[in-house]
């Protein structure tokens, strides 16, 4: 996975939680995939992920996220990114695993997010 390819996957992810958009915000995960918080339970498989997203995304906000390192090897690549909500809360560090699907597509299997608070 190319930084562009990546970067674009952080952009659909910040577009769609910008937008209020919680299964969007699923779609980008693996039907299996778990997402571990320090603002929530963890949410596992993609079902329980939109559920924590539509909590996450129905107070409006400028989404972003600023690549800090990554990496791949074949069908897996991983990144390490800083992301806002655009105020003073909401900010933190992610780390995720990704996987290419059969149809080129890449989506994350793990996400690990840390609130600077």
């Amino acid at each position: 996975m190319t930084e562009e390819e990546l970067q674009t996957y952080l952009d659909r992810m910040a577009a769609a939680y910008s937008a209020g958009d919680a299964k969007a915000c699923a779609n980008l995960f693996t039907e299996d995939a778990q997402l571990h918080s320090s603002f929530a339970p963890p949410a596992l498989g993609r079902a329980a992920i939109e559920a924590l997203h539509e909590d996450w995304v129905a107070e409006p906000s400028a989404k972003s996220f600023v690549l800090v390192d990554h990496g791949s090897a074949g069908d897996i690549a991983w990144c390490v990114c800083r992301f806002s909500e655009g105020h003073e809360a909401g900010n933190g560090t992610s780390q995720l695993i990704l996987e290419r699907q059969t149809n080129g597509a890449w989506r994350a299997r793990s996400c690990w997010l840390f609130g600077d608070d």
